[in-house]
């Protein structure tokens, strides 16, 4: 238990700041929704004006405002009747899973916005900029390693401090209440109990996101049969099945080829009849000769309606199609998991919840540094058993042969832990050094 106490103490004192700074940023991002239909609402909103012109018009509309040479990613046709038409431009000049979307007004025509978009999500701007925050610090693919760190320790330090607050549950009864320390120490644990699910839930949800570990979760769905289900968009008929990862809206790259306007509608009226019927949906032209168009439902509130299909450019007939209610539990869960995360899946509920397990977490990293601060090493130096050097030597050679495949497993699968657990141990074993060197020094002058 004393090894396990000082991988929790490391963490919270070298990894917790870092999740600090995921929890506040996350936080940020679930409340721009509402903020966001606010700052944007002249983009986003119309007012209803009779019978809207055809979607073919407002797909014209806004490649005359981009100009010929624009290329069209996709479009959203409005899905309300007070809502503008999205339609997106790409661009090699475009970051990762961005595009340029031009928002038309379906009754009158005209343009009512220009601004970048992202993602699957279609967030705007100032939600981009916090997304982008949270996941790399505004730092691109270097950044991204800070979150990832977070995600990789918070499961650890979840566990370690509900085995800890177990251990010591009989010594808290006894200790005297009025310590500050103990205090600290008692709201510190009854905020990890209480955010005990949601602690694991993110981490793990947080992993699936992340640069090294991600690949290693998808090389291992892929293995195990556990990838998403998508239309397949290859016109030859031997062509299997494929998949895609449910955060490609996080490192997709864009494409897509020019088409008649007057395309555009009669592939939506194909999806409809075939029985895609969320508002909510994207369509996407053929990428090169020999693809088809897709139509997608882009609604990931619940119920999920994320269905899509596979419309032949020829004839407009429907060559492949997923149905969510069809994919397996795990590719069901992961799009749960990941929606939950965003704060999307239930809206406004899912939103509170998760404002209040960020602020929840920043304050329960508040108190672990308070509590440090309270006990923090005296003037003379480390002590030589507080360490995890000394913490694993007490160990029997059962423990410590097991200790050491379960940290090898573990940076294997999570690199980051890791790289981040040896520097700890390299830190450690100057600290006992240190210590015992001083011990030693006390114990001959005192003698």
């Amino acid at each position: 238990m004393h090894l396990l106490r000082r991988i929790h103490f490391y963490v919270g004192l070298f990894i917790a700041p870092f999740i600090f700074v995921a929890a506040l940023t996350g936080t940020l991002y679930v409340l721009t929704p509402q903020l966001e239909n606010a700052i944007y609402a002249d983009a986003l909103y119309v007012k209803p004006q009779g019978t809207a012109r055809p979607l073919s018009a407002q797909i014209e509309a806004a490649q005359n405002h981009m100009g010929p040479q624009a290329r069209i990613y996709a479009v959203r046709p409005a899905p309300e009747a007070s809502s503008t038409t999205r339609v997106q431009f790409a661009d090699a000049s475009y970051g990762a899973s961005e595009s340029r979307a031009i928002f038309v007004d379906p009754y009158t025509l005209q343009i009512k916005g220009d601004m970048m978009v992202y993602g699957t999500s279609g967030v705007l701007p100032i939600r981009l900029w916090l997304d982008k925050a949270h996941r790399s610090l505004l730092l691109g693919d270097l950044g991204r390693n800070y979150s990832e760190l977070a995600a990789s320790w918070l499961w650890v330090a979840a566990l370690g401090g509900l085995l800890l607050w177990f251990s010591t549950r009989t010594a808290r009864k006894s200790a005297r209440k009025e310590s500050t320390f103990l205090k600290n120490r008692h709201w510190h644990a009854t905020l990890g109990l209480v955010l005990f699910a949601g602690l694991i839930f993110v981490s793990v949800t947080g992993l699936t996101w992340s640069r090294w570990a991600g690949d290693n979760i998808n090389q291992l769905r892929t293995n195990m049969g556990w990838l998403t289900p998508q239309v397949n968009t290859t016109l030859a008929q031997d062509t299997q099945a494929m998949h895609a990862d449910p955060h490609a809206e996080h490192h997709a790259t864009m494409a897509g080829t020019t088409q008649s306007a007057q395309d555009w509608p009669r592939v939506v009226a194909a999806a409809r009849e075939a029985g895609i019927r969320a508002g909510m949906i994207e369509i996407r032209a053929p990428k090169e000769a020999g693809k088809t168009w897709t139509v997608t439902e882009v609604d990931r509130r619940w119920p999920t309606q994320v269905d899509a299909v596979a419309v032949n450019p020829r004839d407009f007939s429907i060559v492949d199609r997923t149905e969510f209610n069809t994919f397996p539990l795990v590719a069901k869960l992961t799009r749960w998991g990941v929606d939950a995360h965003m704060g999307i899946l239930f809206g406004l509920p899912n939103q509170l919840l998760l404002i209040a397990f960020g602020v929840g977490l920043c304050v329960m990293i508040g108190l672990g540094y308070r509590m440090w601060w309270l006990r923090r090493p005296a003037a003379f130096g480390p002590h030589p058993a507080r360490t995890l050097v000394a913490a694993w030597t007490s160990l029997p050679a059962s423990l410590k042969a097991i200790s050491v495949v379960i940290a090898a497993l573990l940076g294997y699968a999570l690199p980051l832990m890791g790289i981040s657990l040896l520097a700890f141990i390299m830190i450690d074993i100057v600290r006992w050094k240190r210590g015992t060197s001083r011990s030693a020094v006390m114990l001959r002058n005192g003698a």
